[in-house]
């Protein structure tokens, strides 16, 4: 009698052994699922924000370009402005240079 006890303790100790494991086998495999979704989300919300930053960066592109034309126009005004006023500013001195460069090449120095 004292057997058949000792073998229902051992079996009922086996049996509770194996409902440990699939209870932790059960958990495992939930956690590895959350985990996954996790995942998941975590790829889409990356996107999304790629996404987001790549359309600012679009935007601000599109803008900037739109307004290098004006730039571009406002950039060639002043340089022709600049270039206008050089010759006028050459014009006016170049009789001045070329009386003073005259005059040092032709003085002669002891």
């Amino acid at each position: 009698m004292a057997s058949s006890r000792g073998q229902g303790g051992i079996q009922q100790l086996l049996a509770a052994e194996q409902e440990a494991q699939r209870i932790v086998n059960a958990a495992k495999n939930e956690k590895l699922a959350r985990l996954k979704q996790a995942k998941e989300e975590a790829e889409k919300e990356i996107a999304e924000y790629r996404a987001q930053l790549e359309r600012e960066f679009q935007k601000k592109v599109s803008d900037s370009s739109g307004d290098s034309g004006a730039n571009v126009k406002r950039l060639e005004q002043e340089t022709d402005t600049k270039i206008a006023h050089l010759k006028i500013e050459a014009a006016r001195i170049s009789n001045d240079v070329v009386t003073m460069l005259l005059k040092y090449v032709t003085t002669v120095k002891n």
